[in-house]
């Protein structure tokens, strides 16, 4: 029983040990920055995927583009840009201007409204750049 015991505990401390990440590679976090333009057609063919080309500015070489923020109600679209930074880097602040694009596909006869996200106002209130494009079959 001695031993059976001994054995569990020699497996369970091996099992809990890990290596020590002294790298920081997991050292990150999510920033969502705002959308400064946007390139997209004036209105959408029914079954059609689009293009729709956004710009941010990119602050630093620490920022990584990562995905989008999209939230789908219905026919309305918010949109903004997710970045990945890694601050224990030496990056460089850069006020890079980024070109993303968003393939959207239109799959209804009705007018899309897409929000896309420009940051805050001055009193903590986020702005958008709304725009209605129509559907045409």
């Amino acid at each position: 029983m001695k031993k059976l015991l001994l054995l569990s505990f020699l497996i369970c401390t091996v099992l809990s040990c890990s290596p020590n990440d002294d790298d920081n590679s997991s050292n990150f976090y999510y920033e969502t920055l705002p959308i400064e333009s946007v390139i997209m057609p004036t209105e959408f063919q029914l079954g059609v995927t689009y293009e729709i080309k956004m710009t941010y500015i990119k602050p630093s070489g620490c920022h990584v583009f990562n995905d989008f923020y999209y939230l789908s109600e219905l026919n309305q679209r918010t949109i903004a840009i997710i970045t990945t930074v890694f601050p224990d880097q030496n990056c460089e602040n850069i006020e890079e201007e980024v070109e993303v694009t968003l393939n959207f596909n239109v799959n209804d006869l009705n007018p899309y409204v897409f929000r896309f996200w420009q940051g805050e106002d001055d009193n903590g209130n986020d702005t958008y750049y709304v725009i209605e494009i129509p559907v045409v079959d």
